[in-house]
């Protein structure tokens, strides 16, 4: 038998939040710390790495109002 909406989505939901903060760490990695890159290809890359971490933060939340909406209109924080 399938699992139930609710419940799908929580675990995408915690399957997501370990892959969001590995993109959030992206920021510090090392090779940003390679001389001779110029600073405007550093800039690049940390603005698009923020709008992915932003991305999933959104699809997280997002999929927690669907699971509210589910419910009726309770919150499903903190779970």
């Amino acid at each position: 038998m399938e699992e139930n909406f609710k419940e799908v989505a929580f675990q995408i939901r915690e399957r997501l939040l370990p892959e969001t903060e590995n993109i959030k760490k992206l920021m510090k990695h090392p090779d940003f710390q390679i001389e001779g890159s110029s600073a405007d290809q550093y800039s690049e890359m940390k603005a698009n790495i923020m709008l992915a971490y932003r991305h999933m933060e959104d699809c997280r939340m997002r999929l927690g109002k669907a699971i509210q909406a589910y419910d009726g209109g309770k919150s499903v924080y903190p779970r």
